[in-house]
Parts: structure tokens; C-alpha cells; sequence
């Protein structure tokens, strides 16, 4: 099998993106948006969450089987050198190392400039997650109890933190 690449992302990933990240919005609540972004809408987080923070996607013999970014945590200006990471992969190539791989760069672009921590959230329950998380040096950190309303039902979400310097 030839190796995953990890590089940055482009505008030009945007339709690839949306491939994975529709069907989560629209099926799941691993995302706590309601509605897909269009592609101009992703097109656009693609270049501010990198420019502030990182985005990278995987990509194996041209085909994008995931993406991960880094995001502002909070408004506040105390958090300026914290951020909220998320990754997703295609649901075709899910446990073969691919969330790890692009966690791993995310993680050491976003220690190159400057950012102190990194916080993922993350739906309950999802072991996948949470393996994934905790498989590249994040630590549990608390639960907010039905803060999210999506799929007819409350969701939990667990929230894991990495020191990055």
C-alpha cells in the first residue's frame, strides 16, 4: 500500500472535503452543525484556519481521505495560544492510522507558531475519537453534559486537552 501524504490544504480540496464532512453533518452528531456548509463557505475556513491556525488534509495516490484543522478556542484574548482541533477521515479508510497521521503534523504546525494548547471536543459517545485523541498525547479534561441538541436527542461532550510546548 502506498503511504499517506500529509500536506497543507487548499481551496482546491473543498469538494473532497465536503465528501466527508456532508455525510457527518447530515447523519450523525459527531458535528454539531445542522446543515452542510456550502463549498464558497468552506473554501473560505479552509484559508482563515489557516492562515490563523493550520489545515492539512491526507491524501493517498491523489485521493483525500481526511483533514484536520486547528481553530480559535475562545474569543477572549487570554486564549490567543490555544486551539480547538478537529479531525475526520473518510468513513472508507477509518482505522488505518490516517486521523493519527494528520494529527500528528497538525499538532507541530500548530506548536511552530506559538500555540500553547490543544483542545479537542468531542460527541459522546465515540471511542474512535477518544482512542484517536489519546493515542497522540491528549488528556481527558471534563464532560459538558447535554450541550448539544442535534438527531432529536441531548449530547454529551467530552473534552480533551494536549500541552503543546
Amino acid at each position: 500500500m502506498s503511504p499517506i501524504a500529509i500536506r497543507p490544504a487548499t481551496e482546491d480540496d473543498a469538494d473532497s472535503i465536503l465528501a466527508i464532512y456532508t455525510p457527518i453533518v447530515e447523519q450523525t452528531a459527531i458535528s454539531f452543525e445542522d446543515l452542510p456548509p456550502t463549498l464558497e463557505e468552506m473554501k473560505c475556513r479552509i484559508l482563515d484556519y489557516s492562515a490563523t491556525h493550520a489545515f492539512v488534509v491526507a491524501e493517498r495516490k491523489g485521493m483525500l481521505l481526511g483533514y484536520a484543522y486547528g481553530s480559535r478556542h475562545r474569543e477572549r484574548s487570554a486564549y490567543r495560544t490555544s486551539a480547538d482541533v478537529t479531525a475526520y477521515v473518510a468513513e472508507s479508510t477509518r482505522r488505518a492510522g490516517v486521523g493519527r497521521a494528520m494529527y500528528v503534523e497538525l499538532l507541530a504546525q500548530l506548536k511552530r507558531k506559538g500555540f500553547h494548547a490543544a483542545f479537542g471536543g468531542i460527541a459522546l459517545p465515540n471511542q474512535a475519537s477518544i482512542a484517536l485523541h489519546e493515542s497522540v498525547g491528549f488528556t481527558p479534561v471534563g464532560v459538558y453534559r447535554e450541550v448539544g441538541f442535534k438527531l432529536g436527542r441531548w449530547h454529551d461532550v467530552g473534552w480533551w486537552q494536549r500541552i503543546l510546548t
